[in-house]
């Protein structure tokens, strides 16, 4: 997320009320997860495990909770709770705000768009020309539409990231600041929810369409082109590329790559990235040709023991 003006070092620390490492005025931009940072940006981490990748990160400001040595060029916010500081940054810079109206005042609608009765449009929507979104629809606060887009009856279209860290007390929830983004001409079906991203959009691009019954993960870029059919399960951070079909009831583990152009057959857990152009099936995911040739074998393999 990036912020409304270029923060300090030393302003941010105030706010969170941690010490730092570095010139007081060195300048803060955003703040973003560690999949999407970018220069200038403040990145959190809390485990040592990861300390390495963010510190290696394109972060230039670190937000952990140990005193390390500070790469040259960036700086460090030392907190005893990264994970609760990263989520007062939500907070201050993009609390909730709450609308009295079915469409929000904020919202910009394109020309010849269609709202049907009981749909609610969040703050500072952004909708475009020739759009037709049926009946009891959600868009949440700072969503973006394109042009020519349909949405269907049920959908949801910015709900929190589910995303969420154990405590000895139970779950603590990681706030959601990003949005969602649909290009022009997406068909998007009944009931179908696209959750928000933590930091940064989740997106879908031009002409891809999806049916009924699907749910998009936080962070997800669905590319151009795409079919996506119903009950599919796509998880956070997955990147699909352009002119892939997933069929019915797939899911997908997260942070994977689906390459352009792949499909995969329906029931298939995605449970790895997978190059494009080829045809997938099975859980563990192999290549359809293959998984097929395998299962046929094992049957032989029955038969033969029975006689």
């Amino acid at each position: 997320m990036k912020l409304p003006r270029k923060y300090s070092l030393q302003e941010i620390a105030e706010l969170l009320n941690v010490t730092f490492v570095g010139p007081e005025s060195f300048p803060i931009t955003g703040f973003n997860e560690i999949h999407v940072v970018e220069e200038g940006d403040i990145v959190f981490v809390d485990h040592p495990k990861y300390y390495d990748k963010a510190l290696q990160s394109k972060a230039t400001v670190i937000l952990i909770n140990k005193n390390v040595k500070c790469p040259v060029g960036k700086a460090l916010l030392i907190s005893n709770d990264p994970f609760t500081d990263f989520n007062k940054l939500s907070k201050y810079f993009n609390s909730f705000k709450s609308s009295n109206n079915s469409i929000s005042e904020t919202a910009v609608i394109g020309e010849n768009t269609i709202i049907q009765p009981n749909s609610f449009i969040g703050n500072n929507v952004k909708i475009g020309n020739n759009c037709l979104i049926h009946a009891n629809v959600t868009i949440y606060d700072n969503c973006k539409i394109g042009n020519n887009v349909t949405i269907h009856s049920g959908t949801v279209l910015g709900a929190d990231a589910f995303y969420y860290k154990k405590r000895p007390e139970g779950y603590d929830k990681l706030l959601s600041s990003g949005s969602v983004i649909i290009e022009d001409n997406v068909d998007i079906g009944a009931l179908c929810t696209i959750d928000r991203g933590v930091t940064a959009n989740t997106t879908i691009k031009k002409g891809t369409k999806i049916d009924n019954q699907v749910q998009i993960g936080h962070d997800t870029i669905v590319g151009e082109n795409c079919l996506i059919a119903s009950q599919t399960g796509v998880a956070g951070c997955v990147i699909i590329e352009d002119d892939v079909i997933l069929w019915g009831q797939v899911g997908t583990n997260s942070g994977i790559t689906i390459g352009k152009g792949a499909i995969v057959l329906g029931q298939t857990g995605v449970t790895k990235s997978i190059v494009g152009g080829k045809t997938y099936f099975g859980t563990p995911i192999e290549e359809s040709r293959k998984k097929l040739k395998e299962i046929a074998e094992i049957k032989q393999l029955l038969k033969n023991q029975k006689r």
